[in-house]
């Protein structure tokens, strides 16, 4: 038991390391902070409803860092802020995500595109980018993004063109990064899931009509949880998945299988 253990906190222990997950103010955003503090991370969560991410930083021993990710200039703030706090980060995880629109693809409006891609695609990247220098500094990295199955597959009935492309953009991101910064020993991956209880997709749980639509296209019998998903980023994050890179892992019920 001894050894299983020791084992265990080798390939997921995360003792000492900084982490920033965004998103953090609710739903797998905030299960993803606690998890990584559970496996002892130090860890920035980062949204911009500040008074839930005082006290999950409270909760967790971490530190909060309210910031609106769809403001590329001002994203600038929250590493420095990090690697002042807690040290160097070592860990990214970028959990943040939404939907501007629910219009048709041919009734989009632009600005409704410009805001999705700008929190979903670039704020990621620019957060990749200012984590860079430290992980490269100190030897090794971790970059997660939390992507979707929207971005490999339509979902009929639920409207999302801009969504769909900022998703497998991330794919795409982040095959480019885990292949330029490999000689850094900073790894980069996505986590696709499929449908999970959240707080944006309540309403689709709530639907006996559209419930019934999600337990008939996926092959798994049971609703999809954020800790479902937690364990594919806590695997990435950790030495666990230390020769994984530039892959982006399906977490689905086996919805995008059928």
């Amino acid at each position: 038991m001894a050894l299983n253990n020791e084992i265990a906190a080798r390939m997921f222990g995360l003792e000492g390391r900084v982490a920033i997950v965004t998103g953090a103010s609710s739903g797998l955003g905030a299960t993803v902070a606690e998890t990584l503090a559970g496996f002892g991370a130090k860890v920035a969560v980062v949204a911009r409803r500040k008074d839930r991410l005082e006290e999950l930083a409270e909760r967790i021993g971490g530190i909060a860092v309210a910031a609106d990710l769809t403001d590329l200039d001002g994203i600038g703030q929250v590493v420095p802020a990090v690697a002042e706090s807690l040290g160097p980060p070592e860990i990214l995880v970028n959990a943040a995500g939404s939907m501007f629109t629910e219009e048709r693809a041919e009734s989009e409006p632009l600005d409704a595109m410009r805001r999705t891609l700008d929190l979903n695609l670039l704020a990621p990247f620019r957060l990749a980018q200012d984590v860079f220098p430290h992980m490269r500094a100190v030897g090794r990295g971790a970059i997660v993004n939390v992507s979707s199955i929207s971005g490999r597959v339509g979902v009929p009935g639920i409207p999302q063109a801009s969504y769909a492309a900022s998703k497998l953009g991330l794919s795409g991101l982040t095959a480019e990064l885990a292949v330029q910064w490999a000689r850094h020993s900073i790894r980069v991956n996505t986590v696709a899931p499929g449908f999970f209880r959240s707080e944006i997709t309540g309403p689709l749980y709530e639907s006996e009509r559209a419930s019934e639509y999600l337990r008939r296209n996926t092959p798994l019998p049971k609703d999809g949880t954020a800790d479902d998903i937690v364990g594919a980023i806590v695997w990435l994050a950790g030495d666990a998945g230390s020769y994984v890179t530039g892959q982006t892992i399906v977490v689905d019920g086996g919805w995008t299988a059928r």
